[in-house]
């Protein structure tokens, strides 16, 4: 993986170069930065439902479609049930499925609402497709949109999902962790209990928490963890958040984190959307992202930017590296 110290590029710089309005803006983000600069990774995030992609063999063909085409990383909603149909298949049934057809690629779910799965069994299922991958995969989390959930009639509200999902988080690393314990919350208790066997990621798989930007409560939550998936108000998924929304996201979150957060390695996921057809724009446009700190390029694929069939093309060119 290729990195920049641009801490420790400033010291090696000329006396005769001047800082000016062009070059200040770059050294004062990497400051606040507070560490290394890491290579722009790309992954596909597409839906486990409607037509097409809930087809776990065509999902599983494409996840290996994608890594020969040089994607780093393959995710898929986690939705159980679908108000434009009823076609949906179970995100980790399907990640099973894609991870013994790829051997390189990061794969996981963007995002599992933590709130309304049981930690225990969660931790269980992420713990086995991390073994089945040889440790290639990250937990995307989040609440969940309530609309599909209705129809199930189960309890809670936001404010009670919030807290229920950090409850879950914490169960989650603790359960990872191998040792014995117990647990008393407010909405989870357990007791007495150890999980086995550990992930083969250590210290911990990697979690990104999901979460609306400019909202504040998931973007404080998810600078205690590992990265950051945010999404817009309102957006659908066409669109995307600008790099000017990127940039104070990640502003906001750090302003958040303690001294010794900032310095840990830290995933600031983009749901991105590229044209595919000027690989020369494409470029320039993640270039615009990567300048605000950004470092994971996950583009959207959905119906409704066409079937699943219909993107194989799309995903067959790659991803345009800088």
């Amino acid at each position: 993986m290729r990195t920049d110290r641009v801490d420790h590029a400033l010291f090696l710089l000329p006396v005769w170069f001047h800082i000016d309005d062009f070059v200040l803006p770059w050294i004062e983000f990497y400051i606040f930065e507070g560490r290394e600069r890491t290579a722009m990774k790309f992954a596909i995030n597409i839906p486990n439902c409607h037509g097409d992609y809930s087809d776990v063999h065509l999902v599983a063909q494409v996840a290996h479609e994608a890594e020969e085409a040089g994607w780093d990383g393959f995710f898929v909603w986690d939705h159980i049930g679908d108000k434009w149909g009823d076609e949906v298949s179970d995100p980790w049934v399907m990640l099973a499925a894609i991870a013994t057809q790829t051997r390189r690629i990061k794969l996981g779910t963007l995002v599992t609402p933590l709130s309304r799965r049981r930690p225990w069994k969660l931790a269980r299922e992420v713990v086995t497709l991390d073994h089945l991958s040889q440790g290639r995969v990250v937990l995307g989390v989040g609440s969940g949109g309530g609309i599909e959930y209705v129809r199930y009639h189960e309890p809670g509200n936001a404010k009670e999902h919030g807290e229920m999902l950090d409850e879950g988080l914490e169960i989650l690393e603790r359960l990872w962790s191998g040792e014995r314990f117990s647990f008393a919350g407010k909405h989870y208790q357990l007791d007495d209990v150890r999980h086995l066997p550990r992930p083969v990621q250590q210290p911990r798989i990697p979690v990104w928490v999901g979460g609306v930007w400019p909202n504040p409560k998931p973007m404080r939550r998810a600078g205690h963890w590992d990265g950051v998936f945010p999404i817009g108000k309102g957006l659908t998924q066409t669109q995307q958040l600008s790099p000017a929304e990127m940039r104070d996201c990640l502003a906001f979150i750090r302003e958040q984190q303690t001294p010794e957060q900032r310095e840990q390695p830290f995933t600031v996921a983009h749901s991105g959307l590229l044209t595919g057809k000027d690989r020369q724009q494409d470029a320039a446009l993640v270039s615009e992202y990567e300048a605000v700190g950004v470092n994971w390029w996950v583009e959207g694929v959905s119906w409704q930017r066409g079937s699943l069939s219909e993107m194989r093309a799309f995903i067959q060119q790659g991803p345009p590296r800088l």
